[in-house]
C-alpha cells in the first residue's frame, strides 16, 4: 500500500526545550507502524539520545558539497537505529543556508518514507526575512516549555504549526497561557518525567522508551 509523503520539522525558538528528544520519538513511534522512517538530525544531539554511533560525515557536509555529490550519497550517510528507522546525521560542516536545507527536504520529504527533522533551535534574528525554511514543505512542530523567554523568542509561527508544551511542574505560566501568547492551540502535552532524563543520558531512547513519550504520534498533514 502506497503512502503519501510525510515531513515533520521539530523546533523549538530556545535552547533546552526537548525537541530532540520529540523528534526521536516521533520518528520511533513511526517506525512501529512498520513504516520506513527517516530521521534528520540537524542539532547534533540525536546519536547520543538515541545510542548509535555517527562519526563522519552527514547532512551538512553533503549540503556543504554543492552540486558535485549526488543525491544518492545521501543513503550512504545513514545510520540504522531500529527496525524501519534510519537517522541522517548532522555531520561535520558549518551550518547550511535556508535555501540548501529547503532543498535538502524537498529531496527526502517527496519519496515514500516519513522524514522527521530535528531542525534544533530556530531562532530568527531581526535582519532575516520572516519564515522558516520548511514553510510550505512539511508539518512544523514547534516543541516548547512554559518559559516566558522561550516564548519571547518564538517569532511568527509557520501556517498550521503543532504545538508541543513540555509540561513541567513549579512553572508561574499555565498552559492556558502558552496558547493565548503563541496564538496555536495545544497539540500535545508531554508531562515532566525523569525517566525520559534517564533514558537520554542512558542512550537508550531507542529500546526503552518512557511512558510519557508514548503518547506522541505523527501530526496530520
Amino acid at each position: 500500500m502506497s503512502h503519501p509523503p510525510v515531513l515533520v520539522v521539530c523546533w523549538s525558538a530556545k535552547g533546552g526545550s526537548g525537541t530532540s528528544v520529540v523528534a526521536a520519538a516521533l520518528a520511533l513511534k513511526s517506525a512501529d507502524t512498520g513504516r520506513e522512517t527517516l530521521l534528520i538530525d540537524l542539532d547534533g544531539d540525536q546519536p547520543d539520545v538515541l545510542g548509535v554511533t555517527a562519526s563522519g560525515p552527514g547532512a551538512n557536509d553533503w549540503l556543504a558539497a554543492g552540486d558535485e555529490v549526488p543525491v544518492d550519497a545521501l543513503g550512504g550517510l545513514e545510520v540504522p537505529v531500529a527496525s524501519h528507522l534510519q537517522l541522517l546525521p548532522r555531520g561535520e560542516a558549518a551550518v547550511p543556508s535556508d535555501e540548501r536545507l529547503r532543498l535538502l527536504a524537498g529531496i527526502l520529504g517527496t519519496g515514500s518514507r516519513v522524514v522527521v527533522v530535528d531542525a534544533g533551535t530556530q531562532r530568527r534574528a531581526v535582519s532575516l526575512q520572516p519564515g522558516h525554511w520548511w514553510e510550505g514543505l512539511g508539518v512544523s512542530v514547534l516543541v516548547i516549555r512554559a518559559c516566558y523567554l522561550a516564548l519571547r523568542r518564538v517569532g511568527p509561527l509557520p501556517p498550521g504549526t503543532r504545538l508541543v508544551l513540555v509540561d513541567e511542574p513549579g512553572r508561574a505560566l499555565t498552559t492556558s497561557d502558552v496558547v493565548t501568547a503563541l496564538g496555536v492551540p495545544l497539540w500535545c502535552r508531554v508531562g515532566f518525567d525523569p525517566s525520559v532524563s534517564r533514558a537520554v543520558d542512558a542512550g537508550l531512547l531507542a529500546t526503552r522508551r518512557p511512558r510519557a513519550l508514548r503518547q506522541l504520534d505523527l501530526p496530520a498533514p
